[in-house]
């Protein structure tokens, strides 16, 4: 994984310092850096480690350096119990010179102001000193009686410091202590294994001490709460424990830098001993950590080193770490968007590496997008092109141009054939000539491919064209070759030469190409090879375009392949029965030999095919069932039938082609025929029941005859009589109930009114039915089936019966008119 800090040593004045004495601390500000020796000396650098002052404190240790926030101020403390506090730029300054080492000195973080002039030291005791009146110092102890003060950090209104027994804090403003923190692990020494203290920010803590870290927030206490507690307290919201013992803390972000010392078994000697010391990023959980990041640091005289040797600070404004040991001081800082592209160049992900120079260019110092293409073009990096190519060279033809020559130079013109523009520039022909020679030289693959993607235009055809025949020569049977000829040719619109190929080679897109160009005149006598190649496809093609190719003339070129000629006839038959009617005589041939299981089917669908000549061809290849189709549709049942029995012995087909034809003399012939063959009378028994009456089989039947499933064959029968007679019953009881429904239906139809007025006439005398005097009397006779006479039109009956016809409908013998309506006045 790409690693999230990069590191550098800190050199110049630095590396001069440390081949003659060795560094105890260092501290940090964002405008220089104060470091201090083994030999009493603290020195100023900036930030590249050039010395621009030298102090000469002690001729003892420095143990701890402080400065305020404003770098004006600064405290030292050394072993020989000296304490120095003054002004960088002013002459003020406060020494003292205590009777033990003094290991902490911290000064309040707004020293340079008048009224915070205070600061801390802590050996036995932690002391604070005040200016007061007449610029006196005026001391108080602030903590004793724990042994040593180990550290101490200054932040705001809060003081923190570890001694023996585990961390305080110290509000100044109500001059309280908030807290007590112990520590974990009290079998380590503090002074070996010491505490590493940092302030995250005003009011968060970080602790770690051994291989435990606690991070601690300061809060408000409610006022309901306090009673005689202190106003604020300390919540402990992390703690977690790490693999190893721990030399110092940084916060970054929400993250923390946490600075190991490592111990490991030798392999030679097999003696614990000191490693490398190990720079973590980790990620605070609840109750343990995710680690981010973990590196191994190779820091002079390591091996020497113990945990308290080693310290980690850390400049807030620009997350800068320094870590810091006897004979090394090494600078940690978060990569930038340059080194994520310097790593990614040296892992070979070029694509990713321009697409990030692409959308950090703004940003981006060393970088140069340009110039990183360039610079993978000399160092021969090209196995991954840059994709971005387009947006980086942009449209000017003359810059593609000359890094497409850059790449002929070192022999790499293959790598950027993918990435080449083909519109919008268009660059010259010779270009794409030239890459596609180096193609042909090479990788036939690799030409086939561009000459499939690039536009045929890009480049002049004839001259790649001459290339390919010139290859060719040397390697005729090159299925790449020929396939890219036959494009090539297809390009040029040499159509022809192009089929051939595909043909040649039995090419998928052969069909395609004659689609899409209309090669149909230029197949006319290819007809065999296309129906080699795919019979399917080239009958389908053929088939849909009947107005370029006839029929006739496809089955001309297939003559001398009749087993392609039926694939095609077969074909056309399926799609329309008549088109193909003149060959139906020559299909009855082509399928007895090739398809015997489509011809019967076609037999039954061709009203074209002459069945003599069927027949004829059925009788000599024993194509019994074909045989009995056709002598049945040639009006010879008896014969198809005999058939049926005698060569197939088949008593069911036998029985369904008598139900089918439905002539008693073929039931007669069957019933003659099966009535010694015990099975054959079984089948009889078991199917002739709703055609046949049974009996006239059972009588015929010899006495003493044994036939199998006898009884359940007559069950069979007497069943089959039983639903019948259930069956008529019903049907009798659904037309008795229609009937009378309908009856009288028609009798509430007859019994209605029938309305007479002006425009009725008699059907006899054509006179209007209804008088003009409608005071005068008349006598009127309507039907039933609507039609009017005047009484004195009708006829006189001569017959007795009271009933009168109409006349009109007398022949349909007592119709819908044999009932009368007679309306008098």
């Amino acid at each position: 994984e790409e690693p999230k800090l990069k590191y550098e040593r800190l050199s110049n004045g630095v590396t001069e310092i440390l081949q003659k004495d060795a560094a105890s601390c260092m501290t940090v500000h964002e405008k220089f850096l104060a470091l201090g020796t083994h030999y009493g000396k603290v020195y100023l650098l900036d930030v590249q480690g050039n010395i621009t002052q030298k102090f000469d404190v002690s001729p003892v240790k420095i143990n701890q350096i402080s400065l305020d926030e404003s770098g004006e101020h600064m405290g030292v403390c050394s072993e020989d119990g000296k304490v120095q506090v003054f002004g960088l730029y002013s002459a003020e300054e406060f020494h003292e010179t205590f009777d033990c080492p003094i290991k902490i000195v911290a000064v309040h973080p707004h020293f340079v102001r008048s009224h915070f002039k205070q600061f801390v030291t802590g050996g036995k005791k932690l002391l604070l000193y005040e200016r007061g009146w007449m610029n006196r110092w005026k001391p108080s102890v602030l903590h004793e009686g724990e042994g040593n003060i180990r550290n101490v950090k200054w932040r705001g209104h809060l003081i923190a410091w570890a001694n023996n027994m585990g961390v305080k804090i110290l509000d100044m403003i109500s001059k309280q202590r908030i807290t007590n923190v112990p520590r974990d692990d009290i079998s380590l020494r503090p002074d070996m294994y010491p505490c590493s203290l940092c302030w995250k920010d005003n009011l968060t803590l970080i602790i770690g001490w051994g291989n435990s870290v606690k991070i601690c927030s300061v809060k408000e206490r409610h006022a309901s709460e306090m009673r005689d507690l202190p106003n604020r307290y300390v919540e402990i919201v992390f703690q977690f424990d790490t693999e190893f013992y721990i030399s110092g803390l940084a916060p970054l972000c929400d993250q923390l830098v946490i600075l190991s010392y490592v111990k490991e078994i030798s392999e030679k000697t097999e003696v614990e001993c000191c490693a490398r010391p190990r720079l973590d990023i980790v990620q605070p959980l609840p109750e343990s950590c995710e680690e981010i990041s973990s590196d191994a640091l190779t820091v002079r005289g390591f091996q020497e080193n113990e945990c308290r040797d080693y310290h980690l600070e850390y400049s807030e404004g620009e997350s800068l770490f320094y870590i810091i040991s006897p004979r090394d001081v090494v600078v940690a800082k978060e990569r930038d968007q340059d080194d994520h592209i310097d790593w990614l160049l040296e892992k070979k992900k070029y694509e990713e590496a321009l697409m990030a120079a692409e959308i950090s260019q703004k940003t981006i110092k060393k970088h140069k997008i340009l110039v990183s293409l360039k610079t993978s073009i000399q160092t021969k990096y090209l196995t991954s092109f840059r994709i971005k190519c387009q947006k980086i060279l942009g449209r000017n033809t003359e810059l593609w141009e000359f890094e497409v020559y850059k790449f002929k130079e070192i022999g790499q013109l293959k790598a950027i054939s993918r990435y080449l523009p083909r519109r919008d520039p268009v660059l010259k022909p010779l270009i794409y000539e030239m890459v596609l020679h180096e193609f042909l030289e090479s990788d036939y693959e690799g030409f086939a491919t561009l000459i499939k993607e690039w536009p045929g235009d890009l480049y002049n055809n004839t001259i790649i064209v001459q290339a390919v025949v010139d290859h060719l020569k040397k390697d005729p049977q090159n299925r790449t070759l020929l396939r890219t000829l036959a494009e090539l040719y297809t390009y040029d619109q040499r159509y022809g030469r192009a089929l051939e190929i595909y043909l040649t080679l039995r090419h998928k897109d052969v069909f395609q190409l004659i689609h899409k160009h209309n090669l149909f005149s230029s197949i006319r006598d290819k007809i065999v090879l296309l129906m080699d190649f795919d019979s399917e496809k080239a009958v389908d093609m053929l088939l849909d375009n009947e107005d370029k190719i006839s029929i006739d003339r496809v089955v001309e070129e297939l003559e001398n392949r009749p087993e392609l000629q039926h694939v095609y006839l077969h074909k056309l038959f399926k799609r329309d029965h008549h088109k193909g009617q003149r060959y139906h005589e020559k299909q009855i041939s082509l399928y007895a030999e090739y398809d015997r299981p489509n011809l019967l089917p076609f037999l039954r669908d061709s009203t074209h095919c002459p069945l003599e000549k069927a027949l004829e061809i059925c009788q000599q290849r024993s194509f019994v069932e074909e045989t009995v189709y056709l002598l049945s549709r040639m009006g010879n049942s008896r014969s198809a039938l005999k058939m049926i029995m005698e060569e197939l012995q088949d008593v069911d087909k036998a029985i369904e082609f008598a139900k089918e034809q439905d002539d008693g003399e073929l039931w007669e012939d069957l019933i003659l025929y099966s009535i010694d063959k015990p099975p054959f009378i079984t089948g009889l028994l078991n199917n002739i029941g709703t055609h046949v009456d049974p009996i006239l089989l059972i009588h015929r039947i010899k006495e003493g005859m044994e036939i199998p499933n006898l009884r359940d064959s007559l069950v069979k029968i007497l069943q089959d009589y039983n639903l019948q007679i259930l069956l008529r019953e019903g049907c009798k009881k659904i037309l008795v109930a229609d009937s009378l429904s309908l009856l009288k239906k028609m009798h509430r139809t007859q019994m209605k009114g029938v309305l007479v007025d002006e425009e009725n006439i008699c059907e006899s005398c054509l006179s209007p039915i209804l008088p003009s005097d409608a005071s005068k009397s008349f006598n009127v006779v309507v039907f039933h089936c609507r039609h009017m006479f005047h009484k004195e039109c009708l006829p006189v009956s001569n017959t007795v019966s009271p009933v009168q016809f109409c006349n009109i409908c007398s022949a349909k013998h007592r119709g819908p008119g044999s009932a009368i309506l007679e309306m008098k006045k």
